[in-house]
């Protein structure tokens, strides 16, 4: 999962790691810098055109050219000259820039093994579309979040989240390397095939540490009997990892595969993007009217009703209410579905509600040790009363479970650590690119200005107003779950020092 450094005189770009050292010490360079530079280096000799660097720089936003311009006159500043007197960056008139020094792409710095957990550990990858039809590749996707959702809850398992195991869709893999970096020991690889109403699935669980095949099968069946299929799979891992054959409980199962596949695709949308949730909201009611009993789809949907009342700016009373009562059902319909669990758990304590938030964040839990999102919700509910220390510790077992996560997760961690007043490393998590243009940044706004950086902080608000424009203090203080009025003051002090609105 590491991208290359670029070496060039007596600098070193990381890309990923967002740092430019010159012979081997920190430059101060700013994110937009950063990302010029980047943009630049990875095309070097080659003329990027204005509006090119400014996507790179500024996605998704409209932005004057004279911003690009005091970018450029930064760069050039910090960088001084190259080799020979010369610029590294040459303005070519009325198009664009290009970069002139020699480039050496280097190896990336190696992530650090994470160290094996004390049970079996596994991580599922996403399965292969072996079928002519792209269109089957949600089917597929379903498959195996399906099997990461079986064996997540077994006990006696190390189960690593969906998201992280998805970094790896499309990609050829190395086992040793990718059982490192999510570590894991045991990695469960496969293919599948859907077409005229049979699908075939084939999987091999893989001990990374010897490269060993450890069990391997094949399934042809109708494709009515998928769901079989996934029970006997997981039953069949559970059996070589655990060394006896076992099987949690039946899970609640959709009656509709079209529901299915709709569910299956609508979660990939659950983002701060309106767009997004919009396309969600429609897969998820089309789902729920084709299969009133399917308890996951009522949970995204619920999800995704909140997700418009807190993100969105949409009206507060219904959405609540609305979200609320999709959550119910879900439990209603599978109360052993622990992902619905925390759903509920996490509205109810919107509703301050928290002695029923807890006993629901406890029972998911229980029926599901590696549901990393129970954590990592349960970390941003623990800061908001006070327990930051326990907060940081919750957000920590989310990320170890779920290493590539969603960019809610940075959201979460940054929170945390602005509480805990360690405003640098909050900085550092939330200027990530996985969670940089959410609505983090009123995160990262506020711990700029906790570090003196005001005119950071005020640039950051702006652009956080842009897709935020209805936001104040007064209402986010009084909608936020919030149970120690220190921890209360603490946002609302970094919130004004930032500029952010009353």
């Amino acid at each position: 999962m590491q991208e290359a450094r670029f070496a060039f005189g007596p600098f070193v770009l990381d890309p990923e790691a967002g740092t430019l050292l010159r012979n081997d010490v920190p430059v101060a360079l700013g994110q937009r810098g950063l990302k010029l530079l980047a943009a630049l280096i990875g095309r070097p000799g080659e003329i990027l055109a204005k509006s090119e660097l400014m996507d790179a720089a500024w996605p998704g936003l409209a932005v004057e050219e004279g911003n690009l311009t005091v970018q450029i006159a930064q760069l050039r500043k910090l960088l001084g000259p190259a080799a020979g007197g010369g610029e590294w960056i040459v303005t070519v008139p009325r198009i664009g820039y290009r970069f002139t020094g020699a480039i050496h792409r280097l190896g990336s710095v190696k992530r650090k093994a994470l160290p094996l957990p004390d049970k079996p550990s596994i991580a599922v990858l996403p399965f292969l579309n072996i079928g002519s039809d792209p269109e089957q590749d949600s089917f597929a996707d379903g498959l195996t979040e399906d099997l990461i959702t079986d064996l997540s809850r077994m006990p006696g398992l190390f189960v690593i989240a969906r998201n992280s195991a998805f970094a790896y869709k499309g990609r050829a893999i190395d086992v040793r390397e990718v059982a490192d970096e999510l570590g894991v020991r045991y990695l469960l690889e496969g293919s599948a095939r859907r077409a005229a109403g049979r699908v075939r699935v084939n999987a091999k669980l893989i001990d990374a540490v010897s490269g060993d095949h450890l069990w391997a099968e094949r399934f042809d069946r109708s494709l009515d009997d998928i769901f079989v299929v996934q029970d006997e799979v997981t039953a069949r891992i559970v059996e070589a990892l655990l060394g006896r054959l076992r099987a949690p409980a039946p899970r609640h199962r959709p009656k509709n595969l079209e529901a299915y596949d709709l569910c299956v695709r609508a979660r990939k949308l659950m983002d701060d993007s309106p767009q997004a949730a919009q396309e969600a909201h429609l897969m998820l009611t089309r789902a729920v009217a084709l299969d009133p009993d399917y308890a996951e789809a009522y949970r995204w949907l619920a999800m995704n009703h909140w997700m418009g009342w807190v993100h969105s700016g949409g009206p507060t009373g219904p959405s609540r209410s609305i979200a609320l009562q999709l959550a119910r059902k879900a439990v209603a319909i599978d109360p052993n579905d622990a992902g619905c669990r925390w759903v509920l758990a996490y509205l109810l304590a919107y509703e301050r509600d928290f002695a029923a938030a807890e006993a629901e964040f406890t029972t998911a839990i229980e029926l599901d040790p590696n549901e990393a999102d129970t954590f990592a919700a349960l970390s941003d509910l623990t800061v908001l009363a006070g327990r930051i220390e326990v907060g940081l510790e919750h957000i920590r077992k989310a990320f170890r479970l779920n290493p590539f996560p969603a960019s809610w997760y940075y959201l979460t961690l940054g929170q945390a650590q602005y509480a805990a007043g360690q405003y640098a490393a909050a900085v550092e998590t939330l200027r990530r690119d996985e969670t940089y243009r959410t609505s983090s940044r009123r995160f990262l706004a506020a711990s700029l200005a906790q570090l003196g950086r005001l005119d950071e902080a005020q640039a950051e608000t702006e652009l956080f107003l842009v897709a935020n424009p209805g936001f104040s203090i007064r209402h986010w203080a009084a909608t936020e779950p919030f149970r120690d009025a220190r921890t209360l003051e603490h946002f609302v002090e970094g919130y004004r020092k930032a500029g952010l609105p009353e």
